[in-house]
């Protein structure tokens, strides 16, 4: 690792970027793998992104919030891809300080406003079926707005406070993370510096964006839960629940791999590559195929959408 008193940050001037420790002839098959997962990821999102801008059926705030999640999705996961597969063919792996702190800022920034902006959508489905005669009146596309830019300045707030205590570490002589993409325990491990207030201040913050966007989210489903249950008729009871089914499904990959990874030991790296893979790529690649597949609405505009085209071709 070097010598820990004498190597600092301003040092540095590149990492090198690990990804996964698998044989040589194994890169080419994780670039397509890669390749695939990203070519799904951009044709699923612009394609959610196109049919609710083109449909005016779906200008409601559900569907507001849906297009700035594909649109969350489409770019952190932009900020990780694309480099991962440069370095499956490049022999340093390398990536400037700067790039380092950039990746890092960004992926922070998109995840924590995606945590914001699902706890949002919680709140649009509690008011959808709790509140259904007050829904237009009370989801205002000002209130959306707001709750919108609200997701963005909590991920902007977050991922500047992260960014800064993060890069002001001191780094030992190794530059090696062991990593796909620079994030918070890789660059932990080679950190020189006392992580003590580090890691309490982190805990500490990780609480305060987390705790929230959770509590909103069971509150909203134990109130929506409890609404469709004095539903009399079982169709109406299914119709109630089908509407919310799909956010369940996004809320549960994108929390249940960030759990993974963060409570997967630190002495198995590996694992958690294993597990941020699948929040930086696999959920946004399914996140628009969880909404137009269990959608009708998004499944007839899709529809529409290609008869027009073949119209005009």
């Amino acid at each position: 690792m070097g010598d820990r008193g004498t190597s600092n940050h301003s040092e540095v001037t590149d990492f090198i970027l690990v990804g996964f420790r698998v044989r040589p002839e194994l890169h080419i098959l994780l670039f397509l793998l890669f390749l695939l997962v990203y070519a799904m990821i951009l044709l699923g999102n612009v394609g959610m992104m196109t049919i609710i801008m083109t449909d005016p059926r779906l200008n409601t705030p559900m569907y507001f919030f849906l297009g700035n999640l594909s649109f969350i999705d489409l770019f952190y996961s932009s900020v990780i891809a694309p480099k991962a597969m440069v370095n499956f063919w490049s022999e340093s792996k390398s990536i400037s300080f700067a790039g380092c702190l950039i990746q890092f800022f960004l992926f922070a920034l998109f995840i924590v406003t995606e945590g914001f902006l699902l706890a949002a959508m919680a709140y649009d489905r509690f008011i959808a079926i709790c509140n259904p005669l007050l829904y237009s009146v009370q989801m205002s596309t000002h209130l959306c707005i707001q709750l919108v830019a609200g997701s963005y300045f909590c991920g902007f707030i977050s991922s500047v406070l992260q960014t800064g205590m993060t890069f002001t570490l001191s780094f030992c002589a190794s530059r090696t993370i062991d990593h796909f993409y620079c994030d918070t325990r890789p660059l932990q491990r080679i950190s020189c510096s006392d992580l003590f207030i580090y890691r309490m201040v982190s805990f500490s913050l990780s609480g305060i964006i987390i705790m929230p966007t959770i509590i909103v989210i069971i509150i909203s489903y134990l109130y929506i839960v409890s609404t469709v249950l004095k539903i009399c008729s079982s169709e109406g009871r299914k119709k109630a629940f089908s509407t919310c089914s799909s956010h369940l499904g996004v809320v549960s990959v994108l929390y249940g791999a960030v759990f993974f990874m963060y409570l997967t030991p630190d002495r198995f790296p590996e694992l958690s590559k294993v597990a941020s893979l699948c929040y930086t790529l696999v959920t946004p690649m399914l996140n628009p195929l969880i909404y137009s597949l269990r959608n009708k609405d998004v499944k007839e505009a899709l529809k529409k959408l290609l008869e027009k085209r073949n119209t005009i071709v």
